[in-house]
């Protein structure tokens, strides 16, 4: 069982951002930024690669949950960035499509 259905089903203690019937936020174990914050849908669904297993619907309820969460964190005004790993050349570590939300540091370009 992968680890994100563990914690979906609270078998794995996580700090909470948001939850909804859709969504899944909570505060990353090993933080890159001193925001960084995963958001999962609660359907799995493996990676960006595969949103289409989702329906349009879905698709965009998770896509807002990853803004609105942002929001409520009070990244909007200063900027964040939202990473979506999809494979393993870039270094998707969970096959299970996640974001990470990262703020309250300047971001660099190009990321890698």
């Amino acid at each position: 069982m992968l680890r994100f259905d563990r914690i979906l089903r609270r078998e794995l203690p996580v700090r909470v951002v948001h939850e909804d019937q859709d969504v899944l936020a909570f505060h990353d174990a090993h933080p890159q930024a001193p925001v960084h914050v995963l958001v999962i849908p609660k359907k799995k669904v493996a990676s960006l690669d595969r949103l289409g297993e989702l329906s349009a619907e879905e698709a965009g309820r998770f896509l807002q949950a990853v803004a609105a969460v942002a929001r409520g964190l009070g990244l909007a005004e200063s900027g964040y960035r939202v990473v979506i790993n999809c494979g393993k050349d870039a270094n998707q570590s969970v096959d299970y499509l996640h974001a990470h939300i990262l703020g309250r540091r300047h971001m660099r370009w190009p990321p890698g």
